[in-house]
């Protein structure tokens, strides 16, 4: 049965209104987001996962504008660029690159050596062998320990962990956007191997690895639609790189 009116209507004046049917579903139609480059939404629309990286190092300003996008201080009052339940804050950023493993200290907005020597091919084994970690100048690992948050939230205090990780690899990705590099988020590694690679203890929740670098071919820079064509998996089960 068609609306009052709408069988008067010519298809462009629907389209134009934003009203389509679906058998028996109405659907209204939002503006196209516009994703004028420098907008958050050019960003977004940008982000895409990447496995190849170039062997350029990437620079101290590179690393901390990273780190910062995913823990770092952004006000007077201690807040941080990724929401935290109750301002807990129970994540731990780790860098891994050819020189060590660092800890991120997010007041001071320094890293703190943690193990001295390259664990890139170490934390790739971890991860099922995916050679791409090894290959990256840097992997962010974000991990949790739920026990900052239980004496608040209790039962509910791992999944906030896992909540607050993902803001901070999309703030992370984001980032690695903006800055021009290549990124993937990996979410499949064996926690028990993972843990001491990182030099982190039991208490830790290890949650995501951010494998970053320069691209080994430069994007196109064009302004994406939304909508297009990811880089995705194929839907393979065996790739753990998210789209």
């Amino acid at each position: 049965m068609t609306p009052a009116g709408e069988g008067d209507m010519s298809a462009d004046t629907r389209a134009e209104r934003g009203v389509a049917r679906a058998g028996h579903t109405c659907l209204a139609h939002l503006p196209i987001p516009a994703t004028n480059e420098g907008s958050l939404a050019h960003l977004i629309a940008g982000r895409r996962a990447r496995r190849e990286f170039g062997p350029r190092p990437l620079t101290g300003v590179e690393i901390g504008l990273l780190l910062w996008a995913g823990q770092g201080i952004t006000g007077p009052d201690g807040g941080r660029a990724a929401p935290s339940a109750g301002a807990l804050y129970p994540v731990t950023l780790t860098l891994v690159d050819a020189r060590g493993v660092w800890r991120y200290h997010a007041r001071e907005h320094a890293l703190e050596i943690a193990c001295a020597g390259d664990c890139r091919s170490p934390l790739a084994a971890a991860a099922f062998s995916q050679e791409f970690i090894a290959k990256a100048p840097i992997t962010i690992a974000v991990s949790a320990r739920p026990a900052v948050l239980e004496p608040r939230y209790a039962g509910r205090a791992e999944r906030y962990c896992v909540l607050e990780a993902g803001h901070v690899a999309q703030n992370v990705l984001l980032m690695a956007t903006e800055l021009g590099l290549a990124s993937v988020p990996v979410g499949a590694f064996d926690d028990v191997a993972v843990l001491p690679t990182l030099k982190l203890g039991a208490e830790h929740l290890p949650l995501y690895l951010l494998p970053v670098g320069a691209p080994l071919t430069p994007r196109p820079s064009r302004q994406r639609q939304v909508g297009e064509g990811t880089d995705d998996d194929g839907g393979d089960p065996c790739r753990s790189g998210m789209p």
